[in-house]
């Protein structure tokens, strides 16, 4: 079952998620639940808990090969920087220029409860930094300038019109 995904204004994206103490059924559904969400959606590649309104340390991602997912993850380790043009799917049809670091190594745990460190480098590095911002209430208005900024939100406020209205 496709979830509902939490979008700009929402405070939920705004707020810390809390890690989870155990890997419970609740968690394993949650977990089902967010990568039938990520498949359904186009142009889609991770997300992360607080996306659709729970506020658990937790997102999903998919490079190719189906959903995997982190609980509880950290990055432990981060070198270089690189910009490029990043989407959201809490902020649908806008791009933003974001610096990244263009390696990291993340800690985290399975699904299946094994403490797992993750190395990353470019567009899955960039993700694991993306997802994790989520679950500390960054988006990525937050990581650009601010005339990007403006410039982003007033294309989202154009396309939330459009979005509104009948027939569209």
């Amino acid at each position: 079952m496709a979830l509902k995904i939490r979008t700009l204004g929402d405070p939920v994206l705004r707020e810390r998620s809390r890690e989870l103490s155990e890997i419970d059924s609740d968690a394993r559904s949650l977990i089902k639940e967010m990568s039938d969400t990520l498949l359904a959606e186009p142009g889609r590649v991770g997300l992360a808990a607080p996306q659709v309104g729970v506020l658990k340390r937790l997102f999903v991602y998919d490079f190719g090969c189906g959903p995997r997912c982190m609980v509880n993850p950290e990055i432990v380790e981060a070198e270089g920087e690189e910009q490029n043009d990043e989407g959201c799917l809490s902020l649908p049809g806008i791009y933003v220029n974001v610096e990244r670091h263009s390696r990291v190594v993340t800690k985290c745990v399975t699904p299946s409860g094994h403490n797992v460190l993750i190395e990353a480098e470019g567009f899955p590095a960039r993700v694991m930094q993306h997802e994790c911002d989520h679950l500390d209430g960054v988006l990525i208005l937050d990581r650009c300038d601010s005339e990007e900024r403006k410039r982003a939100l007033e294309e989202y406020q154009e396309l939330e019109i459009r979005r509104a209205m009948p027939g569209a």
